[in-house]
């Protein structure tokens, strides 16, 4: 079980991998000064976790923290969470320095939250081959810690499994939106579960799925007006996620001052769904979804089946997405990374796939169209 207590943290969480910048193609070129206005608005409108990790900006983002927050408010008055993506690092040294060196950029001599860095698949293997769990744990002891925890983008099966074999994690960093929540592929519904069986509390991440929710279609968008016409049409997604039980905090990846006082005068206007509200937003999400999608169920069997490690589900899950939204660009940027091991381009076309597909899908020909959309 957890120690934290989820009553004690605001549920509206200031993420800070998309801070403004002076120079729009340079994630390193942060407007500091706006995000000092940012971090002011915040802190006076009752926020006070800022999420960060070492990869964010090549670092920018923790030394932007350390000028436009550690420096400038109490001690006392905000917690910091920061990652290490230690699978990403060339060894265990360079990985476990990684704490140390974040402490340096934030100013800090302790860290609030401390994470290991999007667990799942052939990551988990990197931060138990370099001890990670272990020397979060001699961390904590030692006071440059207080609280410990990990990040994940993978399925329930998963979670459950991290969080069986290291109890010692204190809370869980999990994609969670109205979109997802029934989702094949994300299961977010399933992943909050399997925290709770745990006594986990959960910071939700992309409760916006990336901005997504907040740029919905006009013929979505017009339900959701209809039924609370002076909301934003962002507030539905924070609000989806703000009451839902065992949530610790939920992040917003805000990248202007405009965009945090939106937040925030959403967050202090929150209250649970009406059934009127409730009904408006199942078929916001069946009008979202009434578009011809291909039929995948993740069930995994084309996944199995394939020789070359495609990503096949999450490929027919970003096909879709894109199908429910017209948002190419978006979906382009997260098939980018997501399948950036795995790639539909490296199929051979064996047909292993289709023969042991229960949906009888066309996976060749629709690995082919996201070639097309997405790498040609």
């Amino acid at each position: 079980m957890s120690d934290l207590d989820i009553t004690q943290i605001p549920k509206l969480g200031f993420g800070c991998m998309r801070l403004p910048r002076l120079t729009p193609d340079d994630e390193t070129d942060l407007d500091v000064e706006q995000v000092k206005q940012m971090v002011d608005a915040f802190i006076e409108g009752g926020g006070t976790y800022f999420d960060t990790a070492y990869i964010y900006g090549g670092g920018a983002s923790e030394r932007a923290l350390r000028e436009a927050l550690v420096q400038r408010h109490p001690r006392d008055s905000y917690t910091v969470a920061t990652k290490c993506l230690a699978w990403s690092c060339p060894n265990e040294q360079a990985a476990k320095d990684c704490l140390n060196v974040s402490l340096e950029r934030l100013g800090l001599d302790y860290v609030d939250f401390y994470l290991i860095h999007n667990t799942g698949g052939k990551r988990t293997a990197k931060f138990d081959e370099y001890g990670m769990w272990d020397y979060l744990v001699q961390k904590k002891e030692e006071g440059l810690i207080r609280h410990i925890g990990f990040s994940m983008h993978d399925g329930p099966e998963t979670l459950d499994m991290l969080l069986t074999e290291h109890p010692q994690m204190e809370f869980v960093q999990l994609q969670v939106n109205y979109l997802d929540w029934d989702d094949p592929v994300t299961r977010s519904r399933e992943c909050m579960e399997v925290a709770a069986k745990h006594g986990k509390p959960v910071v939700i991440m992309e409760p916006a799925r990336g901005g997504l929710l907040c740029n919905l279609p006009d013929r979505v968008t017009s339900i959701l007006k209809e039924a609370a016409p002076d909301r934003s049409i962002a507030s539905w997604a924070y609000r989806f996620c703000y009451n839902l039980p065992n949530v610790l905090t939920v992040l917003s990846g805000m990248s202007t001052t405009e965009q945090m006082n939106e937040n925030l005068a959403d967050w202090h206007a929150n209250e649970p769904f009406t059934k009127r509200e409730r009904a408006a937003l199942e078929a916001a999400l069946a009008e979202l979804k009434n578009v011809d999608l291909v039929p995948c169920t993740n069930c995994g069997y084309c996944a199995e089946a394939c020789t070359q490690d495609i990503k096949i589900p999450i490929t027919m899950g970003l096909l879709n997405l894109e199908a429910m939204t017209g948002d190419h660009e978006f979906v382009k940027d997260l098939y980018s990374w997501q399948t950036s091991e795995g790639r539909p381009s490296d199929c051979g076309g064996c047909g292993a796939c289709e023969d042991m597909c229960p949906q009888s899908i066309d996976i060749r020909n629709q690995l082919k169209r996201a070639v097309r959309f997405y790498e040609d």
